[in-house]
C-alpha cells in the first residue's frame, strides 16, 4: 500500500490539523460519544476524508463530522487492507471501543501495517470502566476476551477461583456464561452484568448464576465473582481422570508434569504435540502459560475427537487437531516453537522433519517406552545432541492388608535444542 503522505501536518479548510505522516487515526470512542472526546480525538475527526467503524460506533458521531461514513465489511480480517487501499491518500479514521489497543481494532491495524503506520488515541477502557465501577483494582483483575472465542474461554480462570472480567460478543454472553457457571457446579457465582459503560444508558444487573436475568444490551462487560469453590490447577499434573481416553492412550500425571516442564512453554510459542493421544500434554501446555498456541497430531478419528472433547472441557477449545504425523505436518501453517513427541518415534522420518520445521533455537522433546524406542532416542542424540533421562515413578498400591510400592513402566525423556545458525545469530547480534 502507498502512503502519500510527506510527513508534514496537513490542514482542512477549517484549519484543523491532520498527522498525514500516519496512514490512518484510530481513536476510541465510548458509549458517551463525541462529549466524552479530548480535542485532539475531536480534532481528527474533524480533518477526515473517511471514517470507519461499526454502525453503532458510527452513530455516536454527530453531524459536525463531514466525512464519509463506511461501515467494516464482514468478515472483517479480509476487509481491512482492500478498504485502506481504497482511500489511498485520504485522511482516514477509524474508530475503537474505549481503548482500541485492549483487545481492540487498534491492535489489528498495528499488526498489518505496523505501529509507526497507526495513530492511537485512547479513552478509558471498559475494564477500567468495569473495574472502577466496581471498585476492583485493575491491574489485579484477570480479564477473557469472549469476543472472538467460546465461553470455555473463561474455565482456567474459573479453576483459579479469583474473580475475573470478561468482555461481551453480545447479548447473548452473560446468558452462556451463567449457564456455564451454573453447569460446572458455580451456580452459587455472583455475576455482574455492566453495559454501556461510560454511557447514558449504562446500566449494572447482578444475580446469582442459577437465576440469570435477561440482558440489557448488547455491549457488555461480564464480572464473575465465584462461590468459593475452586477447580483444577493450572499447573501441570492434572489428575488422570480429568481426561476422557481409551487404551491407555494417556500421558500420565506424573510424567506429564515432568514433560510439560520440560518443554518450558513460555509466552508466544507454539507446540507440536505429536502422538495426541488423549491431548493432555498440548492442554496442559495451554492451560499453564497464557499466550501460547499448539496443535496436536494424531492419527486415529476417534481420538481426535477425544482430544477435542478434552481441549473444550478443561478451557483451551483453541487447541488445533490435525491428523497423522509427518504426513499432516503440510497442514501446520506455522512451524514450531517447540516439539513433543509422545508416539511414533519409530516412524520412518518423522522425528527428522519434524526437527527441520523446528525454528531454530527451538526445542524438542520425546518420551519412549519401548526398546525400540528408546534406541531411537540414543540414535537421535547422536545426531541431534542434547540430553536423555530415566523416569522412573512408583506408585502405592495394596497388597492384602498392607501397603507396597509398584513401578510403573519406566519413561526415557530426550531433549535437545536446535541451534541457531552462525549468521542468524551475528545478525541478531547487529539489529539496533
Amino acid at each position: 500500500m502507498t502512503n502519500s503522505a510527506t510527513g508534514d501536518r496537513a490542514a482542512t479548510d477549517s484549519g484543523v490539523s491532520h498527522p498525514a505522516a500516519f496512514l490512518a487515526s484510530v481513536v476510541g470512542i465510548s458509549a458517551a460519544g463525541m462529549g466524552d472526546l479530548p480535542a485532539t480525538s475531536l480534532d481528527r475527526l474533524r480533518a477526515a476524508d473517511v471514517v470507519i467503524g461499526s454502525w453503532r460506533q458510527l452513530n455516536l458521531i454527530d453531524g459536525e463530522i463531514l466525512a464519509e461514513r463506511r461501515p467494516w465489511p464482514s468478515p472483517l480480517l479480509p476487509s481491512i487492507e482492500p478498504l485502506f487501499e481504497e482511500f489511498s491518500g485520504r485522511r482516514i479514521v477509524v474508530l475503537g471501543s474505549g481503548d482500541p489497543m485492549f483487545h481492540g481494532i487498534g491492535t489489528t491495524l498495528t499488526r498489518i501495517f505496523g505501529p509507526r503506520n497507526i495513530e492511537v488515541l485512547p479513552l478509558a477502557s471498559s475494564v477500567s470502566l468495569a473495574c472502577a465501577h466496581l471498585g476492583w483494582p485493575s491491574n489485579d483483575t484477570p480479564v477473557v476476551s469472549l469476543v472472538n472465542r467460546p465461553v470455555s474461554a473463561i474455565l482456567p480462570l474459573l479453576d483459579q477461583g479469583r474473580r475475573f472480567l470478561t468482555l461481551g460478543r453480545d447479548e447473548t454472553t452473560p446468558g452462556e456464561v451463567s449457564s456455564l457457571l451454573a453447569a460446572r457446579g458455580h451456580g452459587g457465582a455472583r455475576v455482574h452484568v455492566l453495559s454501556d459503560l461510560g454511557g447514558p444508558d449504562a446500566h449494572t444487573q447482578t444475580y446469582r448464576a442459577a437465576a440469570p436475568e435477561p440482558p440489557r444490551s448488547a455491549l457488555n462487560v461480564i464480572a464473575v465473582v465465584p462461590a468459593g469453590t475452586r477447580g483444577r490447577s493450572l499447573l501441570p499434573g492434572l489428575p488422570d481422570d480429568s481426561y476422557e481416553t481409551d487404551e491407555g492412550q494417556l500421558t500420565k500425571a506424573d510424567v506429564r508434569a515432568w514433560t510439560v516442564c520440560a518443554l518450558a512453554p513460555r509466552p508466544g510459542e507454539r507446540l507440536w504435540d505429536i502422538g495426541g493421544g488423549a491431548g493432555s500434554v498440548a492442554i496442559e501446555w495451554l492451560r499453564s502459560t497464557p499466550g501460547t498456541t499448539a496443535v496436536t497430531f494424531e492419527r486415529a478419528d476417534h481420538r481426535r475427537e477425544t482430544i477435542a472433547d478434552n481441549a473444550r472441557n478443561l478451557g483451551v477449545e483453541h487447541l488445533e487437531v490435525l491428523g497423522a504425523a509427518p504426513a499432516s505436518f503440510s497442514a501446520a501453517t506455522t512451524d514450531p516453537d517447540v516439539v513433543f513427541v509422545g508416539g511414533g518415534l519409530t516412524t520412518t522420518g518423522l522425528v527428522e522433519t519434524a526437527w527441520e520445521r523446528l525454528r531454530p533455537g527451538g526445542r524438542l522433546v520425546a518420551n519412549a517406552v519401548t526398546v525400540e524406542s528408546e534406541q531411537m532416542l540414543w540414535r537421535l542424540r547422536a545426531r541431534f545432541g542434547g540430553r536423555i533421562t530415566r523416569i522412573q515413578v512408583d506408585s502405592e498400591t495394596s497388597i492384602g492388608g498392607f501397603t507396597a510400592l509398584r513401578p510403573a513402566l519406566p519413561v526415557t525423556q530426550w531433549r535437545a535444542t536446535k541451534q541457531v545458525p552462525e549468521s542468524t545469530e551475528q545478525g541478531e547480534n547487529h539489529t539496533p
